[in-house]
């Protein structure tokens, strides 16, 4: 049987025994949680570990729109889907239902607009979950990874390198009030490392694109595939940039707003 993992956003219990119930006519097995808007203690972390222990084959948000105009909301569910598709594939469906119109995609966060958007009034939402859960989409990975990883003993903890090659060095910035790094590593890929070595590691580096000022460390390690930088961050950043390390200023980086 196949499972569905339910967030709704907004405490609406008779919202989500409605859609239970309709899952279930479908043969589908339901288990799911209320959203607890707590970015800064990693609450989206637990979440993602509920939801992978629960073997789910689809990630289903009810979408409440009072609730997603909440940079914290916007941010924890960036940062989960972020993580669950590094660790379950790029292809695992997230789906956002909507008792609305559906958002345009440029009014999402960036980690959020690959997810399937569908809104309730359209009868057709039943069998779209179904054909998700049975079928997963195959989707093309980016070429970084991107995991976030921690808690609120250990701290938030991004990880990013590159899939495949090397990145001769790496370079990290965060944008957004309250946002600071306050450390970096680099190790093996897919935990924190014990111990780290850093190569000419420079900290408080400024960058500007745009409108927008990153405070930004780098390394000058050399990152594979199978090793990773990581950066413990403080606060939520609105915006993520990372690239490998560039002394030029014609450098491509990847930004992603996460709220």
């Amino acid at each position: 049987m196949k499972t569905i993992w339910i967030t709704s956003l907004a405490k609406n219990p008779p919202r989500v025994q409605a859609f239970t119930e309709v899952l279930k006519r479908y043969g589908l097995d339901v288990k799911g949680h209320f959203w607890t808007d707590e970015p800064e203690k990693m609450a989206w972390r637990v979440a993602l570990d509920s939801l992978v222990e629960a073997k789910a084959n689809v990630w289903l948000v009810l979408a409440d729109e009072e609730e997603m105009a909440k940079p914290g909301v916007r941010y924890g569910l960036s940062l989960l889907a972020a993580s669950l598709r590094e660790g379950s594939g790029h292809g695992f469906p997230i789906v956002f239902m909507w008792k609305n119109k559906a958002p345009a995609p440029e009014a999402l966060p960036a980690l959020l607009r690959n997810a399937q958007h569908l809104e309730e009034a359209a009868a057709s939402w039943p069998a779209k979950i179904v054909a998700k859960a049975n079928m997963p989409a195959k989707a093309e990975a980016p070429e970084y990874r991107l995991n976030v990883a921690g808690d609120e003993k250990l701290g938030q903890w991004f990880e990013i390198g590159p899939r495949e090659g090397n990145w001769d060095g790496v370079m990290f910035g965060v944008a957004g009030e309250g946002a600071v790094i306050d450390f970096q590593a680099v190790g093996e890929a897919g935990g924190l490392p014990e111990k780290t070595v850093l190569e000419y590691a420079q900290q408080g580096m400024t960058l500007q694109l745009g409108e927008t000022a990153y405070t930004a460390w780098a390394v000058r390690n050399q990152v594979g595939a199978g090793q990773s930088y990581y950066a413990r961050v403080k606060g939520c950043p609105a915006s993520v940039l990372f690239m490998p390390y560039a002394e030029g200023e014609d450098a491509e980086a990847t930004v992603l707003p996460l709220k």
